[in-house]
């Protein structure tokens, strides 16, 4: 289950980048939403949620790797260039 979690960390981090990026006025409503998301991937609700999930399909053998967070946060963000 460790590299969900990390996975979720490397969310965080992209999110907080892209949130620096933004600094028009217009941009704003966008930088308070982003906030939410960040402030819900750190509960300890969505962790305690994501540690479930990821235990019942790797159960399953529905995944063997789950990157939800960073999947979310590629999407939005485009990949970081190595």
């Amino acid at each position: 289950f460790t590299c969900l979690f990390l996975d979720t960390d490397r969310a965080l981090v992209l999110l907080e980048e892209y949130c620096k990026k933004l600094k028009k006025p217009e941009e704003q409503q966008l930088k308070k939403a982003i906030r939410k998301v960040m402030g819900i991937f750190k509960s300890s609700l969505f962790q305690a949620l994501l540690g479930s999930f990821t235990k019942k399909a790797t159960r399953r053998g529905t995944i063997s790797h789950l990157s939800l967070p960073a999947a979310v946060a590629y999407d939005v963000l485009g990949r970081p260039e190595d």
